[in-house]
């Protein structure tokens, strides 16, 4: 394509979507929704938490998207949005079935929505390709705040805020989400290698010095603070986004080598507490408990699975994965450690399949769109270099998601349902500049319908 049809391309793109966007207030509306419900400010101004700021956002923002149904109605024809609202009905419909209903309405319908209000939110008012860099932007801005601020005050205060029991009544610390945040050593750990995910791809791929200098620098910053979480789920899905980094790079032989010589060097460096941790992700052999905590939570996997055969049809009721071990398992209080055995505990059989369902969608849509780059970038074609990386970003991320989901839960937890949203705003991006990144109007674009499909997420 010659630069002035590319340039005309872009006009018409941009022609298309003027009508068909939510006003600017309503971004900026959910922007600082977004801001808020990351950033916490009602943990951190004395007072403000009784005035329910993330309850009223969250109530302006649905008036708001329903005094715009005409132009925010097309994106519930997504096919990962369709695929939750037949979650909602199938939850409406096994409500009376299942073992705790109680319980499900006075306590987890409400995080639940909160959660999942992510992708209607998402996917409704991150509606232009602008909109779209600056919601990328706010994200991981944020993200890399929650690990800045704590890992900042450990600098000036020595303080981890969280510990691990490693035997002979002894503790070794952690290091913890911030004060004001809501996520222990092992959910900042997650935290980091999401963020560093995204980074990599935006930062470590701009034609910016400057941008990749950050990068390298922050990127060594995370890696230090993960190391400080101990979290070996968190290491475990570092290896994933490494994997993806050396699939990505041009210079894989020199990559690999760096990388090997900054492990040994990296691996010299640590604690024996940290390598007796790590270690015990493949023995049990190991000076400290961590060996046995590593058996103990595959364990404690295979017996949430069992728990979920107890009634694997309904399930015991949404979030009711703590109340089901204490009755169910005499132990104690706690969460699933295992998304999809949660899924199996919390909605059954029938629901678990809905949520792979989607989450199916959402890895073919990134995939397939991504391949469709690559025909055009080697066909010449030019393509906006931020959106190729982002595409590389969010298949890098949904199996980051994916490997930790085995060790978290997420049923009721925003991170899938955010996910879900960014995808389905790249994809209606891509569907309207198709002509700009694939030439042509007609141009195959894999989408989100599966193997042999030729049309976008959002076709």
């Amino acid at each position: 394509m010659s630069a002035p049809a590319h340039q005309l391309a872009i006009a018409k793109a941009k022609e298309k979507v003027k009508d068909a966007t939510v006003p600017s207030a309503v971004f900026f509306l959910y922007c600082i929704f977004v801001f808020e419900y990351f950033f916490r400010l009602s943990a951190r101004i004395p007072g403000m938490g009784q005035l329910r700021p993330t309850m009223v956002l969250f109530l302006l923002l649905t008036i708001a998207l329903f005094m715009q149904a005409d132009k925010v109605r097309d994106k519930l024809k997504e096919p990962p949005v369709q695929i939750i609202l037949v979650l909602f009905m199938y939850l409406f419909v096994s409500f009376p079935l299942v073992e705790w209903p109680g319980s499900v309405i006075r306590q987890h319908v409400q995080p639940f929505i909160l959660a999942v209000c992510f992708l209607f939110f998402t996917a409704m008012v991150v509606d232009t390709d602008r909109r779209l860099k600056l919601f990328v932007l706010l994200f991981v801005v944020l993200q890399a705040w929650r690990v800045i601020e704590p890992f900042g005050n450990y600098l000036l205060t020595g303080e981890l805020g969280g510990r691990t029991h490693i035997g002979g009544g002894e503790f070794a610390g952690r290091l913890n989400g911030a004060r004001a945040d809501v996520i222990n050593a092992n959910g900042l750990g997650f935290v980091i290698v999401t963020t560093l995910a995204f980074m990599h791809f935006l930062m470590g791929g701009s034609k910016s010095f400057m941008i990749r200098f950050a990068y390298y620098g922050l990127a060594g910053t995370f890696l230090y603070a993960l190391m400080l979480t101990s979290s070996r789920g968190a290491f475990v899905t570092l290896i994933v986004l490494v994997a993806f980094m050396i699939w990505d790079s041009k210079r894989k032989v020199l990559f690999v080598g760096l990388l090997a010589v900054a492990s040994v060097l990296a691996w010299s460096g640590l604690s024996d507490f940290h390598k007796d941790r790590y270690l015990s992700l493949i023995s049990s052999d190991t000076s400290t408990a961590s060996g046995a905590t590593a058996d103990g939570r595959i364990r404690g996997m295979t017996t949430e699975f069992r728990l979920g055969l107890k009634r694997p049809i309904f399930g015991h009721g949404l979030g009711t994965t703590p109340e089901a071990k204490v009755n169910q398992l005499g132990g104690r209080r706690q969460a699933a450690h295992n998304l999809y055995a949660e899924l199996l505990i919390e909605i059954g059989a029938i629901g678990a399949i809905i949520f792979l369902a989607y989450l199916f969608k959402l890895r073919s849509a990134v995939k397939d769109n991504l391949l469709a780059f690559k025909r055009a970038v080697r066909q010449g074609v030019p393509v906006d270099g931020f959106m190729l990386n982002l595409n590389k970003a969010l298949l890098v991320v949904f199996w980051v998601y994916a490997v930790y989901s085995i060790n978290y839960f997420g049923l009721s937890q925003d991170y899938w349902y955010i996910f879900g949203g960014l995808c389905i705003a790249f994809a209606r991006s891509i569907k309207r500049n198709r002509e700009v990144y694939f030439g042509t109007e007609s141009a195959p674009l894999q989408g989100a319908g599966g193997a042999g499909t030729k049309r976008p997420l959002s076709a």
